[in-house]
């Protein structure tokens, strides 16, 4: 169990309790929030407190966050797509529509799923069931390099390289309209969107260092070829950092337009190239994933 306390700021009075603590813990959703609510495990000066609750300057709130129950989560023969494996980790490249680790609806089939049969079990405990071995993540739809640990002697020392933004990230994208300039910049705070809980966006208030750098490949007037790098790597990081400056990524209908009239199944984002220094070894390797081919295909089309 885990206990959280928050003392209310002068500029806070007023907001809604689940509100308020949805704002302060991007991981829990406000459903989740009010739950807790129900079952008494929020409170206000010691003293549980309703739902609807709108919290006080100076108020001292305790929130109680039971241990997750544990969920079988299974081996399963799926095929993987190994760009380098050795004792220690193994670099996969994910294909289209594959969660990467089990959540709520999605507890087969994952890449989870698929290394844990690889490896025989043997995978890093510090992120718990769900995660085993799991340092970074990418979503369903991106494609691309992903590193999976062995150990958890290997997973702190990957999961302090990308603390410290030493990790080599580099994606491809495609976005709509033509760039103005050939490279730049994204520098903007990301955190959960203030209303909708499922999206990230630019928040200047709770959100975290973000900084996102692209180049132009290449330009067809609808829309652009780039190279975006890594410096930090926030949830959705570059699907909210390119729709920021108005130019989201084709197929993206969460940060895009809902109407996709170039009929992609999700974002046009793939993760090719991924480094970092083996700690075992340290030496320094890189890993590139091959575009994928529908990414290829679509390319051909948008030359012709």
């Amino acid at each position: 169990m885990e206990n959280l306390i928050f003392q209310v700021e002068p500029e806070d009075k007023g907001i809604r309790i689940d509100k308020y603590l949805a704002l302060k813990n991007a991981e829990l959703s406000r459903s989740y929030l009010q739950k807790l609510l129900k079952e008494g495990k929020v409170k206000a000066q010691g003293e549980s407190v309703k739902p609807n609750y709108k919290v006080q300057s100076g108020d001292v709130l305790s929130l109680e966050i039971p241990d997750a129950q544990e969920v079988d989560i299974l081996p399963e023969n799926i095929p993987l797509d190994i760009l380098y494996e050795d004792e220690d980790l193994l670099v996969v490249n994910k294909p289209k529509d594959m969660v990467v680790h089990p959540a709520s609806g999605h507890y087969s089939g994952t890449l989870v799923n698929a290394v844990l049969y690889h490896c025989r079990g043997n995978l890093s405990s510090i992120n718990g069931v769900l995660r085993p071995g799991i340092v970074h993540r990418i979503d369903k739809d991106t494609t691309g390099a992903l590193v999976v640990c062995k150990s958890d002697v290997i997973h702190r020392a990957m999961a302090e390289q990308l603390k410290e933004h030493s990790i080599t990230r580099r994606y491809r994208a495609l976005v709509q309209g033509n760039l103005k300039e050939d490279q730049g910049t994204v520098k903007a705070p990301i955190g959960r969107h203030p209303t909708d809980r499922k999206r990230m966006a630019v928040n200047d208030k709770n959100g975290k260092e973000a900084i996102t750098h692209y180049r132009v490949l290449e330009r067809f007037g609808c829309c652009t070829y780039i190279e975006c790098q890594l410096e930090t790597g926030r949830t959705h990081q570059i699907r909210v950092h390119m729709a920021s400056i108005g130019h989201p990524l084709l197929g993206d209908t969460v940060y895009g337009s809902q109407k996709n009239p170039y009929q992609l199944q999700g974002q046009a984002l793939h993760a090719m190239t991924l480094g970092f220094i083996h700690p075992r070894t340290g030496k320094y390797m890189e890993f590139t994933a091959p575009i994928p081919q529908y990414f290829v295909n679509f390319l051909e089309k948008l030359r012709k």
